[in-house]
């Protein structure tokens, strides 16, 4: 096993750079997961660290070693992709066992990584099939077990669940999870959908632009957001933006006018540092989760319901304002009438300035 640090990582194609100064410590036996729009360099990142893309400038280092100029094949690192790659005309068995071979390992050694990874796995039942005679779910535990046969001392998975349906995404989120605790291997993970970086990591890495914005454990990020990207990036539905304008402000807070409002809607928000100037545009941020019933919270809104989504015990309030801004309200499914208009009640909201950065 082995940890990795990232030294102000950069990397140019050509005069255009996509990742601008990257710095970041990954502990020993980590499950870090980096997370981000499309196009934001998750996936260069991750191709720099497994040896697949040079590194421009800065410093790439595993288990303490300086590894820019190793070649992949000497890193101690194993990648799984979004595509299984599984030669068809192999067995599973014989998938798992090719790299090895054609390395002439011992034929003992194979044998009993075989059987160890097939009984990590699962699929000590699927090794005389044939690729396609797996389910997807299945081809991905192979192409998974392909680089546990390495033993490696760092695991590298690129978006590896993109092919997968809703269902067997699930599933093979709680394989992944389980087969980091089990095996306590380093692992580092990209992906672009918020929900496997919330339910698999011990920490989160969101980028944008080829820049880190913010790194913490899932539920830091998603109660503490430094700023408004990582605050509407992290959770599903994503959190609500009300467009406010500064009344006043003192050393114990600032109160906002709310955007959208037949009539006057103030909120008061406590903060730690300095008020922003009477007159500032703002931007207030609410969970759907933080509206409740009217008079029960900060501020009262009052919205014009369009659609509602019914999901069992939950249900999410589509809804819109004189502001031509979108709201999402998640309430108990019994708590949810049948009307063309609610007030629902601010019960906790963050507070941005017109840059995006976190007012605290």
């Amino acid at each position: 096993m082995a940890g990795v640090t990232l030294s102000k990582v950069v990397k140019r194609f050509g005069s255009y750079e996509i990742i601008h100064g990257a710095s970041l410590e990954v502990a020993d036996g980590e499950f870090v997961v980096f997370v981000g729009p499309s196009g934001c360099g998750k996936s260069t990142l991750l191709r720099m660290i497994a040896g697949l893309e040079s590194v421009t400038e800065g410093d790439v280092s595993i288990g303490g070693r300086v590894v820019n100029d190793v070649e992949p094949a000497e890193r101690g690192v194993a990648m799984v992709f979004q595509s299984y790659a599984l030669y068809p005309h192999m067995t599973v068995e014989q998938n798992l066992s090719f790299g090895l071979r054609m390395t002439g390992h011992d034929k003992a050694d194979i044998a009993r990584r075989v059987e160890r990874t097939a009984g990590i796995l699962r699929i000590a039942e699927l090794l005389k099939r044939k690729p396609r005679q797996l389910s997807g779910g299945q081809r991905q535990r192979v192409a998974i077990g392909r680089a546990i046969m390495r033993e490696p001392q760092l695991f590298l998975f690129d978006e590896p669940l993109s092919n997968l349906d809703a269902e067997l995404r699930v599933q093979m989120r709680v394989e992944l999870a389980r087969l980091h605790k089990e095996l306590g291997v380093t692992m580092i993970y990209v992906t672009h959908d918020q929900t496997e970086a919330m339910t698999l990591a011990d920490r989160i890495v969101v980028l944008r632009d080829g820049t880190i914005e913010q790194v913490g454990r899932p539920l830091d990020l998603y109660n503490d957001p430094d700023n408004q990207f990582v605050a509407g990036f992290v959770g599903s539905p994503k959190m609500n933006f009300i467009p406010a304008l500064v009344v006043e402000g003192d050393g114990r807070g600032v109160t906002v006018e709310l955007a959208g409002q037949e009539r006057t809607t103030r909120l008061t928000q406590p903060l730690a540092g300095p008020a922003p100037e009477p007159g500032s545009r703002v931007v207030v941020g609410v969970r759907p989760e933080h509206f409740g019933d009217a008079g029960k919270g900060d501020a009262d809104l009052l919205v014009n319901v369009d659609i509602v989504e019914h999901l069992g015990g939950t249900s999410f309030i589509y809804a819109s304002t004189a502001g031509d801004y979108g709201l999402v309200i998640q309430r108990d499914a019994d708590g949810v009438a049948d009307a063309a208009e609610i007030t629902v009640s601010i019960r906790k909201s963050y507070l941005f300035d017109e840059n995006g950065k976190r007012l605290r």
